[in-house]
């Protein structure tokens, strides 16, 4: 059965990681909790962690135990100037030009980051939409929830059809558990929860060159993602 649905994770996957933007993202994070919120901040950096290791983000953490403002947070945490992290890459770009798959993000941050370094890497008018942490009524990977929401955006019935490529073994699990083919990214070690590993996306048409069957396509423009908020 061919692959027709393809959900990619943005912030280490679709650029590769030692670039330092997670960890000021990071950074942003804890200032929020110490400055919009006023916790101690002796404890901050092991209540985020404890958050994002129970709930699978510190936002969904702070949500439940805090009653935090998503947009707020998110917007707080994201405002960086991505241009001095990220750059764009020919290659990747024509990798993912070449894919005549239905193509979205599917990530943990809101659609705003998400366009923003998609704007940044050249690549935003390559993809379908976005099913971010909104749309999924804050629904997060690695809830099977997520999964099924995001599925349901891309107008997509059948997770045997779709293909799922992100950096986190731990966010692969229940995408496999469901019936998608997962693609682990940014090492080529073997994963219980990936059916394949690649070192980058650039190594995908080795790993899967099932994916490049069809002719290639391009967008005129970023669409509007279906929000459900």
């Amino acid at each position: 059965m061919p692959f027709t649905t393809l959900f990619f994770d943005l912030d280490d996957t679709l650029y590769p990681n030692p670039n330092g933007l997670w960890g000021a993202i990071r950074t942003r994070m804890e200032d929020y909790m110490r400055e919009r919120m006023g916790l101690p901040p002796d404890e901050i950096a092991d209540l985020r962690r404890s958050y994002f290791e129970t709930y699978g983000t510190t936002l969904r953490g702070l949500q439940r135990h805090h009653q935090v403002d998503a947009h707020d947070f998110l917007a707080y945490v994201h405002d960086l100037p991505l241009e001095e992290f990220l750059e764009p890459d020919p290659e990747i770009r024509d990798l993912l030009l070449g894919l005549p798959q239905s193509k979205w993000i599917f990530t943990n941050a809101d659609a705003g980051h998400s366009r923003r370094v998609l704007e940044v890497l050249q690549l935003a008018d390559l993809f379908d939409g976005i099913a971010d942490i909104h749309a999924r009524k804050y629904f997060c990977k690695p809830e099977s929830e997520a999964y099924q929401v995001a599925m349901e955006l891309a107008g997509e019935n059948d997770p045997s059809r779709c293909v799922f490529l992100d950096d986190s073994p731990r966010n692969l699990a229940p995408a496999r558990a469901l019936g998608f083919t997962t693609v682990l990214v940014g090492t080529s070690e073997p994963h219980s929860a990936a059916h394949h590993a690649v070192t980058s996306l650039k190594d995908l048409p080795k790993a899967m060159p099932e994916l490049w069957s069809g002719s290639s396509r391009k967008k005129d423009a970023f669409p509007v993602s279906r929000r459900r908020d």
